[in-house]
């Protein structure tokens, strides 16, 4: 038997996914009938040259192995991968691992760990995914936040109240078992070969829901309303933790999971001598438009065909030496009220796996760095991001309500007096406010000189009545925890920074990648005994 994945198979809008097979057995030159083995691993939009929009595939297919193939560089034949099972080091483990924080890298490092024989315990500042939603939905009607448990803390991370997104930069191996756990736990099979997978907001809650179940299945425990509050340290490694304050648990090995939102967090890890640097992140507003507008941009005639579902899209350009583009975006969503302390606006974007909402909604924001921050203390990008969130706050009135504008009014520094086309879709008050006043001139300045481009790319863009919601501060984290080459905080054996929050990913499949190879780190260092 010979397998190959062939690529670039091409079928119609009105093609039925049936005659997908015929369309690789003519590229094989092989009758349909003698691919004994047939399975889609990629499915993509091109919409290019609409009107005549395809669905471009790539497939593997077994076959005999005495056939001969075409010379095609859209075949190439598979060779059988043996995974490399890990074996488990030699150093003891005097007590249970603990994980902090349950977002992806929390939720992989801890489901490695068991997998692997080991008994994790993981920390949750917030509440279960269950009670959380209902935390959530309170907060989105009354404005009355909770601090520990809301759309940045509590089972399942950040992510948990977004669009689910899969999508990702990175080329790890390990991205096919995050999908793949996913899948297991109760998300979508499209999201194994969409070349733009999502889980939705709604799905995602119980996958999560279900990975807990899992974890704890093989050894390991979960503990809510357990916040980090300080760390035991002893010659050069941790000894220990300390929850809520009172609460010490001995720990040698400590998986530092936190979000990126975890600003308390940072601040008693850096009085516990931990090294952090400034990082890079983006700030600016969430725009809307209607979700018609943006499916016929992308799609012309074709727009709102059945196999075509909510279209997305990816801007960006460059302004000088920063960088305005699109991010997180989200179809046929919300906009979400995802605040973590008081007295500040933030704003991130949701969508449900259907993506069948009224508005399409994205972050729109520009690069900002250490040098924009106004010193060296590691902390500063917290503080500049929370200067910008606290201006948001007073712009809506200071009632909790979200400063909007639309876009035309936006451009020329006028505040709004009524909506156009596009409604707000914020799922808390909003406020008429001049969003020029909420977030730094350079930014506002880099967002409006790229308005052009923009609306050349997606038609429309660019109208006067999409909608501005400030502010989009936490695109990902202010800092970074330096790490050794064995994942190791420096200077502090058996330490583990891990995810977003450390400063080493930037989503839902990188966060898990890195909680995975942290967790491998260990199995690699400690035996599992204990």
């Amino acid at each position: 038997m010979a397998k190959f994945i062939i690529n670039n198979l091409r079928l119609s809008l009105e093609d039925d996914i049936s005659a997908l097979k015929k369309v690789a057995s003519n590229k094989l030159r092989v009758p349909a009938d003698e691919i004994l083995d047939f399975k889609i691993v990629k499915e993509s939009i091109d919409a290019r040259k609409k009107p005549y929009v395809t669905l471009v595939y790539s497939v593997v297919a077994t076959i005999d192995g005495s056939r001969n193939v075409p010379s095609d560089a859209d075949i190439k034949l598979l060779e059988e991968t043996i995974e490399e099972k890990l074996a488990p080091g030699i150093l003891p483990l005097k007590s249970r691992p603990i994980i902090v924080g349950s977002g992806p890298a929390g939720l992989f490092a801890g489901l490695t760990l068991v997998q692997n024989g080991y008994k994790p315990i993981i920390i949750e500042r917030g509440e279960s995914v269950e009670k959380r939603s209902r935390i959530v939905a309170e907060y989105w009607k009354n404005g009355i936040l909770d601090t520990e448990t809301n759309v940045q803390f509590g089972e399942g991370g950040a992510g948990t109240f977004s669009d689910g997104k899969l999508t990702t930069r990175i080329n790890d191996a390990r991205c096919d078992k995050v999908l793949k756990e996913f899948y297991s736990c109760g998300a979508h099979e499209d999201i194994l070969y969409k070349a733009k997978p999502h889980i939705g907001s709604d799905v995602l809650k119980t996958v999560v829901a279900n990975m807990r179940r899992r974890i704890e299945e093989y050894g390991g425990e979960i503990r809510f309303n357990s916040k980090l509050t300080s760390l035991k340290l002893m010659n050069g490694g941790i000894c220990g933790i300390v929850v809520n304050g009172n609460e010490e648990i001995d720990a040698d090995v400590v998986v530092l999971a936190i979000g990126h939102s975890a600003r308390d967090t940072f601040e008693a890890l850096l009085k516990d001598g931990i090294s952090f640097v400034q990082k890079p992140f983006s700030i600016g507003v969430r725009i809307e438009h209607s979700q018609e507008l943006i499916n016929t941009a992308q799609y012309g005639n074709a727009a709102n065909h059945p196999k075509l579902g909510a279209a997305e899209y990816q801007l960006f350009n460059k302004t000088g030496d920063r960088t305005a583009y699109s991010f997180c975006m989200c179809p046929g969503g919300v906009v979400v009220a995802s605040a973590s302390e008081l007295g500040m606006i933030v704003t991130n974007g949701m969508s449900q796996f259907a993506r069948n909402m009224e508005n399409a909604n994205s972050a729109l924001v520009v690069s900002v760095g250490p040098g924009d921050f106004g010193g060296n203390h590691p902390l500063l990008g917290i503080e500049f991001q929370r200067t910008w969130e606290r201006h948001a706050f007073n712009a809506g009135g200071g009632n909790n309500a979200a400063p909007v504008q639309r876009l035309g009014d936006f451009v020329y520094g006028n505040i709004s007096k009524e909506f156009g086309d596009v409604k707000p879709s914020y799922t808390g008050e909003t406020r008429f406010a001049d969003l020029n006043k909420c977030l730094p001139g350079f930014v506002t300045a880099a967002i409006k000189q790229s308005l052009r481009d923009f609306d050349r790319r997606v038609k429309g863009f660019a109208m006067k009545d999409a909608i501005l919601t400030g502010v989009e501060t936490r695109t990902s984290s202010p800092v970074r925890m330096p790490r050794t080459e064995s994942f190791e905080a420096l200077g502090v054996n058996g330490l583990y920074p891990a995810g977003e929050g450390a400063g080493y990913a930037g989503g839902i499949v990188s966060a898990a990648v890195d909680g995975i190879r942290v967790a491998e780190q260990i199995i690699r260092t400690y035996d599992n005994k204990k």
